[in-house]
């Protein structure tokens, strides 16, 4: 049997982590005893932390096939790893989940939602952490988001522009 690691209690590091991302790697467990994976996305930090052993996210309707909130109300065991690929930085995290419907609960879906993003909340998922742990960043390859590159590509776009306008004004000029 896997052995669930032993900090139970995230800290400022872990609460500023999660607040970071914008997705994660959920597994459920099927009632036949499969695991389920699935990725989790949002807007930056659709993942809460509403104390140092409570998560939770707003769940968005998706393809309807509605696979990990059966397996949820069969098992809940959850297991998820979020992970910041441009600072090579993982955590897995192990809890236990329950699911509330919005009608339960609408200041909890209310407090979870972000009003700007377009999709509309179905229910909430809370997570009771039951351990965490920081996992070996060695063979995270570096990714980025179209966000995380614009600071880098900007001048570089800049400098294009720039260029082309300068050609531009030769070709006019005759040279």
């Amino acid at each position: 049997m896997p052995t669930t690691p032993k900090d139970d209690r995230l800290g400022p590091n872990e609460v500023q982590f999660i607040g970071l991302r914008d997705g994660f790697y959920q597994a459920t467990v099927s009632e036949t005893g499969w695991p389920y994976v699935q990725f989790r996305g949002g807007p930056r930090g659709f993942l809460k932390v509403l104390d140092d052993q409570t998560l939770a996210y707003a769940d968005f309707r998706g393809n309807r096939q509605y696979i990990s909130a059966g397996n949820l109300s069969m098992d809940d065991r959850v297991s998820m790893i979020l992970v910041d690929y441009p600072n090579s930085a993982r955590i897995k995290i192990l809890g236990r989940a329950r699911l509330v419907e919005k009608a339960d609960d609408p200041d909890l879906i209310a407090t979870l939602h972000d009003e700007s993003y377009r999709a509309r909340p179905e229910r909430a998922v809370v997570i009771k952490v039951e351990g965490f742990d920081w996992n070996c960043p060695q063979h995270l390859p570096v990714r980025l988001t179209v966000e995380e590159l614009q600071p880098i590509l900007a001048p570089l776009q800049e400098e294009l522009a720039e260029l082309r306008a300068e050609n531009a004004a030769l070709k006019a000029g005759g040279v």
